[in-house]
């Protein structure tokens, strides 16, 4: 949905003196969670929601020098240049258009599309979605060029892959990945677990609109795997879907050539989600008394856990019985925040 309000730009304005992380490595939700909240109509839910997210901010790290395109391959994945990084891209889509440069650096970043933990590619995600639907405001190419500048920030591989027997569609390709031998401890510390995921022969498409395609059905999948698995981790386990929903959601804005490896990536970030945080036995879920699609919006909106205001916004973008379900179980399993 248009934001015809003003709100959305009023919002990031807010939050862009502030870095994208806090506490040494969690994640700023805020600017993912407000264009979620005004795509599904509730821009004026925002104001007060930033007012009580405010205390998890901190302010944008200061600088430690100027990155250029003749450095920048120094500076990648050092987390100590995330304000050169994030004046780095300020600096590229005020002087280029935002998608030449969204084509430009996609193909750079996107294999290490787990660096902080898949919340980079889903801020630019979001900001790719905000572009596309208001219009080019000084506030969403801000909001671009600083998502941008934390995935470069932040970029690190994951482990090599070795690939397992083949699933035949995304779901089955979900079920099959293994989970990591233990269980416990930091993200980082569950990725350096990772040997091998099935293999999924959409992946291995050239052809765009069947790599949108399967991409599509991966983010289906995941939002109905969460329904019966997200007890399991009820906030990491969103990342196995709105990862991919953000590689989704900024293919209208990338060129068709990029799609397929843009398929590739998104499958090994929602598989390595998954056997990070799955739990051994899936649990049940039931269809009957779930809301409908407005109200599970305005439930989120209440709630105020960023993540199940992002789950649930990326399981409206599907809108079937067991997606509406699985917002449901994202709204019951995370901790309110209002």
């Amino acid at each position: 949905m248009a934001d015809t309000t003003g709100i959305l730009d009023e919002a990031l304005e807010r939050l862009h003196a502030s870095g994208p992380e806090r506490l040494g490595r969690l994640s700023n939700h805020g600017p993912m969670a407000v264009e979620s909240l005004v795509h599904r109509g509730h821009a004026h839910s925002v104001h007060r929601w930033l007012d009580h997210y405010e205390d998890k901010l901190e302010d944008m790290p200061a600088a430690n020098g100027r990155v250029t395109r003749a450095n920048w391959r120094e500076a990648m994945g050092d987390a100590r240049r995330i304000a050169d990084w994030c004046a780095f891209f300020t600096r590229e889509v005020g002087e280029h258009p935002w998608r030449e440069v969204l084509a430009e650096w996609w193909p750079r970043l996107l294999p290490e599309i787990a660096a902080g933990a898949t919340h980079p590619v889903i801020r630019v995600g979001h900001a790719v979605r905000a572009l596309l639907d208001g219009g080019e405001t000084a506030p969403r190419l801000a909001e671009l060029a600083h998502g941008l500048g934390y995935w470069a920030a932040r970029s690190e591989p994951l482990p090599e892959i070795t690939v397992s027997g083949p699933a035949q569609d995304a779901a089955g390709a979900l079920d099959a990945v293994p989970r990591v031998p233990v269980q416990r401890g930091g993200i980082l510390d569950r990725f350096a677990q990772l040997t091998t995921f099935p293999a999924w022969p959409a992946t291995r498409t050239a052809d765009p609109e069947a790599a949108r395609a399967a991409l599509s059905e991966l983010v289906t999948a995941a939002v109905h795997r969460y329904a019966t698995h997200g007890h399991g981790e009820p906030v990491m386990l969103v990342h196995a879907a709105t990862a991919p929903n953000a590689v989704l959601r900024a293919l209208p804005a990338l060129p068709r050539e990029l799609w397929p490896v843009s398929l590739s990536a998104a499958w090994t970030a929602s598989a390595a989600v998954t056997a990070a945080y799955s739990p051994a036995d899936p649990a049940p879920y039931d269809l009957g008394g779930v809301p409908g699609a407005e109200d599970l919006a305005e439930q989120a909106a209440r709630h105020g856990d960023d993540h199940a205001i992002k789950f649930t916004d990326t399981a409206l973008d599907i809108g079937d019985p067991v997606a509406l379900a699985a917002a449901a179980r994202s709204i019951e399993l995370n901790e309110p925040a209002l």
